[in-house]
């Protein structure tokens, strides 16, 4: 857990606002969005990190909620006029009305009233899968709570609740940083960084609601212990243009068994150019005719697994959705191929621990479906599962992934850092990459 003190100067607005990675970060498409909930660990959460963005919703016909999971009566611990109850009392209120004044009052907050430092997820569970299942009833429903980085515990623990109760139901999560811009620094920021525009209208309400917010905005009183929370070096942030997100990855599963549902072939696998170039590009690229034992990670319907069959002795194909695993099967069976094994895990979290010594390991269009954790802890795995001689691939498209906080580039780029790998070929165009790697051989001592 980061350490910070809010009475410091922390990173100046500035250094934010020279930021390369800020001004080209993409946007968050909000069109159509019917249901949102914005998750706030503390009483003015809401408002410095997406007040603006509430704004917009509530303006557009969305129907949008706002929970708050404590009352943060701990933000003054050494007050000598207030008491954590009338501090309770007095946020409850400021919260109430900050919130009315960016809904224009159609939207009353929701208080779960949990203490303030002490979050758990067991007391979130609940309120956060009732939250979840009311947003997975809407047609493009979006979550928002706080960062899962952002370096306050209950900011942490609440965005980890929420993370996973929105990846397990395929809802659509991005996450707001506070303390971040305070401690953080522009050489760090992470990947799936979006935003979201802020008109004169947006801006001036979400001003509105924060001079709601009395008790952290102003100091209590002159007395030591009642200083002011949030001074002008940690508002300045809040002041933008723009409101700064990032995405959550969602969970695999629902969102694949979805896909693979409404269309018989959502990645046009059978019938685009670019699916039959791209598999015969990378089974021309392998340096060698006959893999004994091979990995075939994110294998959807099976195209590229059945062409690769033909190269290998023995292959394990993954994927997390039972639904493309079925359209798999049958490909498989209707051309005769017994040499494959089908399985349904979630990597890299359900790595079999029996995957060892492997040939060949080939990684396409899948690696952007990780988080930047998940991808680094794969990569991992795959480099450790190879042979001695063993070929990892990795082949993705090189557009932007839309909702996922990677795309090919950062993929491939993490695999270039690894320097217990040895990139063997290396073929790149406009829509895709391919590289294969070797395990680096150690020089003698």
């Amino acid at each position: 857990m980061v350490t910070f003190d809010h009475r410091e100067p922390g990173t100046p607005e500035q250094k934010w606002a020279d930021s390369k990675a800020l001004r080209t970060a993409p946007e968050l498409d909000l069109e159509g969005v019917d249901r949102a909930v914005v998750f706030a660990a503390h009483p003015d959460d809401e408002t410095l990190g997406a007040g603006g963005t509430v704004h917009r919703l509530n303006q557009a016909g969305s129907s949008v909620r706002v929970i708050v999971a404590t009352l943060g009566e701990k933000s003054h611990p050494d007050s000598p006029t207030h008491t954590q109850p009338t501090l309770s009392r007095v946020r409850h209120l400021e919260m109430s009305e900050a919130v009315g004044a960016i809904t224009a009052g159609c939207v009353t907050p929701e208080y779960l009233a949990l203490p303030d430092g002490g979050l758990t997820a067991e007391a979130l569970a609940d309120p956060v899968n009732e939250a979840m299942t009311w947003l997975a009833q809407g047609r493009h429903p979006l979550a928002v709570v706080t960062w899962v980085k952002d370096g306050h515990p209950d900011h942490e623990i609440l965005a980890a609740q929420v993370q996973e109760a929105a990846g397990a139901a395929a809802v659509r999560c991005v996450q707001y940083p506070i303390w971040w811009w305070h401690w953080g620094t522009p050489g760090k920021l992470p990947r799936g960084l979006v935003y979201v525009p802020l008109s004169d209208e947006d801006r001036d309400a979400k001003q509105q609601a924060l001079e709601h917010h009395v008790s952290q905005v102003r100091p209590l009183s002159d007395q030591p212990g009642d200083e002011v929370l949030l001074g002008p070096h940690i508002l300045e942030h809040f002041e933008r243009e723009r409101e700064y997100f990032i995405l959550a990855a969602p969970h695999q599963t629902p969102v694949f068994n979805r896909v693979h549902t409404e269309s018989e072939d959502p990645w046009s696998v059978d019938s685009s150019r670019y699916e039959h170039r791209k598999r015969d590009v990378l089974t021309a690229s392998l340096p060698r005719e006959l893999y004994p034992r091979a990995l075939d990670i994110g294998c959807s319907t099976g195209a590229l697994t059945a062409q690769l069959a033909a190269r290998v002795g023995v292959m394990t194909a993954v994927d997390a959705s039972d639904v493309a695993l079925g359209k798999a099967r049958t490909r498989l069976t209707e051309r005769g191929l017994k040499n494959v094994q089908l399985r349904n895990a979630v990597l890299p979290e359900q790595w079999d621990p029996d995957w060892t010594d492997l040939d060949l390991i080939v990684v396409s269009e899948v690696g952007y479906f990780c988080s930047p954790e998940q991808w680094k802890k794969l990569l991992s795995l795959c480099t450790k599962a190879l042979s001695s001689d063993g070929h990892l691939v990795l082949c993705h498209w090189r557009h932007p992934i839309k909702d996922w906080p990677l795309d090919g580039d950062d993929v491939h780029r993490e695999a270039r850092r690894r320097r217990n790998l040895t990139r063997l070929v290396e073929h790149r165009e406009e829509d895709f990459e391919i590289d294969i790697y070797a395990r680096t051989k150690r020089g003698r001592a």
